[in-house]
């Protein structure tokens, strides 16, 4: 009885290896065996002719890589989308395989020249005929995608491909009979891996490791209950043979060498079509502007690897570069996402850059109300420290109190709708909170190449400054924090107690009392320690003069607990006289506010420690207000805290030793934001000896 398998296979006549187009490519140019390759390629012929019928297309010189037949289409029922190969070197392949399409009765459709599409490589059915898994992320692009719902009238289901080994779906991923999955979980990204969990169940789903992955075990043809493979691990055949399939090994290491195994060889021709499934797809597709100095500044740059980065895929639809040195430059991107939460995550990032999503213009954001007190409703858009708009009513509407990882509450009040940004536990039920991406955008300042190499401030794009670099860092935050002074501006510490055991206490005393310092945010051991010195001449019970260890030192900083908290306050030591220098002592005589935050580890604490870390937050937040620089300096979790509580435009410079707290900071995108690695009793030394070089006479004189 003949079966009703049909396959399409390509002899080996002209293969070989010429090019290097993928990883398995690379030092195998010409070093693959004409004569092995034929007698792998017959050895495959001939099994798979036991269970099918083999159809066979003339190979043709000049496309070696043609005997990878499972490129040259996607084949359903009566119709066949044909490849559009990414690589020149492939692209020769294209007429030879349409002939033979044409001239067996399918029906060819053709997708548009430059969106890259190839074949069932890309592109798998379930063998149960209830959808089709099509890979993008090397070889096919994402958009091809609701070509292939469209014209086939199925279900596509994206999988996004992250190791370029494997670059095709076919080579990490085979679906079998039953309903059964054979695949390697380490090929996809996350989004991915959690869309295959939800459509094949765990127990049908065989996944293999990596060992088994590098030699194409997914690379399988199946037939019925039969596997034919290159190779398979003993512990991977016993998996196969335990839920019913047969395996058959036969080698093809000449084609490994190219990148292929037994599914690359081969193009199932006879693909039955479920007259119940029909066209649907997920993937989602939204047009994004984004303007400035887009080359000079690499922001183009930054916004097409973040749309790849995160799962989606782009066509830049329209490019206008400036013509002039001050002219800025405009493109608009077609942004595509495999589903519409992909899409909520890509998009929520380009606004951070400043892109607007062109359908914004005709729609407002979406709104939900808020369901209970300190809750928000799902999806809700999380605010960044850029200046934000929302559109309401046709409007855009300017969003006050702006920070990062807030909500946008919207209200209405006798003076119209207002915009907030509001931590989760602030919403309250009488607001609405902005969901989704719709509606939104963020304002970026568009400089000139001028403005931003004059800026003084500019070193700081770099991000975190090495050692070698802190002289520089040094004099630029001196010549800032001089210009903010005399304007009268302000400035804002954040400071752990590493300040007082480097040495640095008596140099951050010194710019409070000159007017540099305009409040101090910290916890309780800065204030303990600081005030230890002060009273004690230690810190953390260590001579500061000397450097060694006091006897019974260990027990100092509790007794400067006990002598405030006897005296009930900071303010009323310093004023009993028992508190004669140091930062604290600075803070209360020049009217410097301070906040205190306290945490689970404080001892005693203080009586001017805030407990509550609520109201500690709603302190912090209200002595940044209004702030031109923030010196955060070593203190991982204050200045993780106050930088996000910071919106964009406060210049920040966060000063450790150790790179992951200043790594964090810059993360947050700013660029006014920089991370000095460094010891911070040096850097507090080199400032004030550089504001010192400031503020001297002769500097005076010349200006």
């Amino acid at each position: 009885m003949t079966s009703p398998i049909r396959i399409l296979m390509c002899a080996p006549d002209h293969y070989d290896v010429d090019y290097v187009i993928n990883p398995w490519m690379e030092g195998n140019i010409h070093k693959s065996s004409r004569d092995r390759a034929v007698e792998q390629w017959q050895g495959l012929y001939q099994i798979l002719k036991q269970h099918a019928v083999v159809d066979l297309v003339t190979p043709q010189k000049g496309v070696p890589d043609m005997v990878f037949t499972a490129n040259a289409g996607l084949v359903l029922g009566e119709n066949v989308v044909l490849s559009r190969f990414l690589h020149k070197e492939r692209q020769g392949e294209e007429p030879f395989f349409k002939e033979w399409f044409e001239q067996n009765g399918y029906n060819v459709y053709e997708l548009p020249k430059d969106l890259p599409f190839e074949g069932a490589g890309d592109a798998l059915l379930d063998r149960e005929g209830r959808w089709l898994w099509a890979g993008y992320g090397f070889r096919s692009e994402l958009d091809s995608h609701p070509y292939l719902a469209k014209w086939l009238d199925i279900e596509v289901l994206s999988l996004r491909l992250i190791d370029d080994r494997f670059y095709h779906l076919d080579t990490c991923f085979c679906p079998l009979a039953n309903g059964y999955l054979l695949y390697y979980p380490g090929a996809f990204d996350s989004y991915s891996n959690r869309l295959i969990e939800m459509r094949v169940a765990s127990e049908k789903r065989i996944a293999i490791e990596e060992a088994d992955a590098v030699n194409f075990a997914c690379n399988t043809v199946n037939l019925e209950q039969l596997v034919v493979m290159n190779k398979a691990s003993d512990g991977l055949k016993a998996r196969l043979n335990a839920v019913g399939f047969q395996v058959i090994e036969t080698p093809l290491t000449e084609f490994l060498k190219a990148g292929g195994a037994a599914k690359c060889l081969t193009l199932r021709v006879t693909e039955p079509v479920l007259a119940d499934v029909h066209a649907n797809v997920h993937v989602e597709s939204r047009i994004i502007s984004i303007q400035g100095h887009l080359l000079d500044s690499g922001l183009i740059n930054r916004a097409l690897d973040l749309i790849v980065d995160n799962g989606g895929s782009f066509q830049v639809l329209n490019f206008n570069l400036g013509e002039q040195r001050q002219s800025t430059s405009a493109a608009e991107v077609k942004v595509s996402a495999p589903s519409h939460e992909v899409m909520e995550s890509i998009i929520s990032y380009l606004i951070d850059l400043g892109a607007v999503d062109l359908p914004q213009d005709e729609r407002d954001a979406k709104l939900e109300a808020v369901p209970k007190n300190g809750v928000a409703p799902d999806d809700f858009y999380v605010s960044t420290i850029y200046p934000t708009e929302v559109r309401i009513n046709g409007e855009w509407i300017k969003v006050q109190n702006q920070r990062m990882d807030g909500a946008i509450a919207i209200s209405h009040t006798s003076e119209g709708v207002v915009a907030k940004c509001k931590l989760l536990r602030d919403l309250e039920t009488s607001e609405s909170v902005v969901v989704d991406v719709l509606g939104i955008r963020t304002i970026r300042k568009t400089e000139s190449r001028e403005k931003r190499n004059a800026e003084e401030f500019s070193f700081m794009s770099a991000g975190v400054s090495s050692e070698r670099r802190v002289e520089l860092v040094v004099e630029q935050v001196a010549w800032e924090l001089r210009k903010i002074r005399d304007a009268g501006g302000k400035v804002v510490v954040s400071a752990g107690p590493v300040v007082i055991h480097t040495g640095g206490g008596e140099h951050l005393s010194r710019l409070v009392r000159e007017g540099y310092v305009q409040a101090l945010l910290g916890g309780n051991a800065i204030a303990v320690h600081d005030m230890e010195q002060s009273i004690l001449g230690t810190s953390l019970g260590v001579d500061m003069k000397r450097g060694v260890a006091v006897r019974g030192g260990h027990r100092h900083h509790l007794k400067v607990i006990n002598t405030i908290r006897h005296h009930g306050s900071i303010k009323n030591a310093v004023e009993a006289g028992v508190i004669k220098n140091g930062i604290m002592y600075e803070c209360v005589k020049n009217n410097v506010p301070f906040v205190l935050a306290g945490s689970i580890r404080d001892d005693g604490p203080l009586p001017d420690t805030e407990m509550d870390l609520i109201k500690a937050q709603v302190k912090y937040a209200e002595q940044i207000k209004g702030a031109e620089m923030i010196l955060m300096l070593s203190s991982m979790l204050h200045s993780i805290g106050v930088g996000n509580m910071t919106p964009a435009g406060v210049k920040m410079v966060c000063v450790d030793i150790n790179p992951a707290v200043v790594t964090k900071l810059s993360d947050r995108g700013s660029i006014e934001s920089v991370g000095v690695v460094t010891d911070v009793g040096l850097f507090l030394s080199l400032l004030v000896q550089q504001l010192d070089k400031l503020t001297s006479p002769y500097v005076e004189k010349v200006g």
